[in-house]
């Protein structure tokens, strides 16, 4: 199209008498129709079925120039799946080649984490100047620690609606009926013929990123499968236009399987070839199948008890190694209370597999389906084909892609009633927990949406190993301790917690009751004196003193804390 607006002045100057100069630009033309027409993959011009927004296609490259210091970016993108892969590393390559490290800096509004090779190379390239609301790798968590990077840690459920809102970018001056965001990359799986986009393993905030951007520029992927077919999407209203989300069963739907797009706002199509950049699955370990044992004996438990119905309200799970071996424990479970199960989550990994499979798993709604690259090839090869679809596709009928401000929704897990399982970094002997901070400073990841699951689910689960190594001691971290050194889930939200010591169930228990409930059930041997002795000490002293309802001694609280930043362990002398 570049080449054709080239020729045409050219044409309109030497259209006379020469009919050889203006038979020779013809073939010009023509020949600059059929380079344009030869730039279409078969692949790309069956997955962009407007055959118009063909004329904006661009090479990644191409696209550079659109972006400018300090603008504010939307990504794609959840649990580095769905990410946009091509302008973002173009961009990457363009501040490297031409030295502009730290002169090129941007805002990222992101659902979530996306693949190391895009964004943690922003980072390491110094061109992040702010983060919302979820991230992963070393370089965006060492700029993050560092201070370059401003990041804020915020419920996933919230984020999108903030962005609508405008909170993040209260500050900025923008001109007065601008959308928030200059531009957003999204990554898509086709665009059908009325201009609704498709994506493809994740949702994320998909739908508000591309209501607050001024353009947009799609990738499209034609390395995956069509995902036609496998979504309810909706955009997001604000009170007071907002409405309920009449979801009552997992696989109720609410919305359509594709998002009307203004093709005017559409500044580039890219087509991408590349897949999705995720790791492999740590595999099980003693630790992790003992937690999944415990949980899976306590929900038999509950349901024989009649305190949860025989087949099992829907579950919801977070991402690591130990969730995934809590629902491989289920899988493998023999007992009726896991037939049939209903999934209400955010993550799918690859545990789930096998539960659709075996035929166990009844429904599974979830915003993204983040598997190792031999899960992606064991789940596409269940398709049947290449589309949706495809008659073969064992999960056609059983799976549903959402956007985060519907997977994380309060009114919607609440009204499910759902199991809700995650790990933390710590938890203390009153049921408080931290998700994000060592001792209390360094941020990891971010809440994510354990929040939003944790506090409005039927059933609140947190699990984790009793301890973690250090470098100088191989039980250097106790997980249970006196008080959490940052507090993300308070001691209302939580009801069982878990190590692969035992399982604490603290429904219905005083604080006193739930601390020497967690030091018994959960705590490694070689901190459960330690731990039994600070809370004799302080429940003597607080009781005394007419104080003791949740007894803490403020001096020594955070002494097993204190300890490993000195010593690199948390097993200390005494108190």
């Amino acid at each position: 199209n570049q080449r054709q607006q080239r020729i045409q002045p050219i044409i309109r100057f030497r259209s006379g008498p020469n009919s050889l100069s203006l038979l020779f630009l013809c073939k010009m033309f023509r020949s600059a129709s059929r380079h344009q027409a030869s730039a279409v993959s078969s692949a790309l011009a069956a997955r962009v079925r407007r055959p118009a927004l063909l004329s904006k296609l661009r090479t990644a490259e191409e696209c550079v120039p659109l972006f400018k210091d300090g603008m504010n970016l939307g990504w794609s993108g959840f649990t580095s799946v769905g990410y946009p892969k091509m302008v973002p590393v173009a961009l990457a390559d363009h501040v490297e080649k031409n030295n502009l490290q730290g002169k090129m800096r941007f805002t990222n509004f992101i659902g979530a984490s996306v693949g190391g090779e895009t964004e943690d190379r922003w980072a390491a390239l110094d061109m992040i100047s702010r983060r919302f609301p979820y991230q992963l790798g070393k370089h965006t968590q060492k700029g993050i620690n560092s201070g370059k990077i401003k990041f804020q840690d915020h419920h996933l459920s919230t984020f999108p609606e903030s962005l609508l809102y405008g909170y993040y970018t209260k500050d900025d001056k923008r001109p007065a009926g601008k959308r928030p965001l200059d531009i957003a990359m999204v990554e898509v799986s086709g665009i059908t013929e009325d201009c609704r986009i498709i994506p493809a393993a994740s949702v994320g905030a998909i739908p508000e990123t591309i209501q607050t951007a001024e353009k947009l520029i799609l990738e499209v992927n034609t390395k995956l499968p069509d995902w036609e077919g496998c979504h309810d999407l909706n955009y997001s209203l604000i009170p007071p236009y907002r409405k309920p989300y009449l979801i009552t069963n997992v696989d109720d739907r609410i919305g359509d399987t594709g998002l009307p797009v203004d093709p005017d706002r559409i500044v580039a199509i890219v087509e991408s070839t590349k897949p999705d950049n995720t790791g492999a699955v740590d595999p099980e370990d003693d630790v992790s199948k003992a937690i999944a044992g415990h949980i899976v004996d306590f929900l038999v438990s509950e349901a024989k008890s009649g305190r949860l119905p025989s087949r099992l309200p829907p579950l919801q799970s977070g991402i690591g190694n130990i969730a995934n071996a809590v629902i491989g424990g289920l899988a493998s479970a023999d007992h009726p209370v896991f037939a049939e199960l209903d999934v209400w989550t955010e993550v799918m990994q690859d545990t789930f597999l096998p539960f659709f499979e075996d035929g166990k798993m009844r429904r599974v709604s979830s915003t993204s389906i983040k598997l190792s690259p031999e899960g992606f090839t064991r789940f596409y090869n269940n398709w049947g084909g290449d589309r949706w679809e495809s008659e073969g596709n064992i999960y056609r009928n059983k799976l549903i892609l959402r956007s985060q401000e519907v997977s994380n929704s309060v009114e919607i897990i609440r009204r499910l009633g759902l199991i809700a399982m995650n790990t933390p970094v710590e938890f203390d002997i009153y049921g408080h927990a931290n998700s994000t901070m060592v001792s209390g400073s360094r941020m990891i990841n971010g809440l994510g949406g354990s929040g939003d699951f944790l506090r409005n689910a039927r059933l609140s689960i947190m699990h984790t190993p009793s301890t973690r190594p250090t470098k100088t001691d191989p039980l250097g971290i106790s997980c249970v301790v006196p008080m959490v050194s940052h507090c993300d889930h308070t001691e209302h939200d939580l009801d069982v917690l878990v190590t692969e010591q035992g399982l604490a169930d603290l429904r219905g228990l005083s604080p006193r009751e739930r601390a020497v409930c967690v030091i018994e059930k959960c705590a490694h041997p070689a901190y459960k004196g330690m731990l039994m002795d600070y809370f004799r000490a302080a429940e003597k002293s607080c009781l005394a003193a007419g104080k003791g309802h949740e007894p803490q001694l403020l001096d020594r609280v955070f002494k097993m804390h204190v300890n490993l930043e000195s010593k690199g362990t948390m097993r200390i002398d005494g108190w």
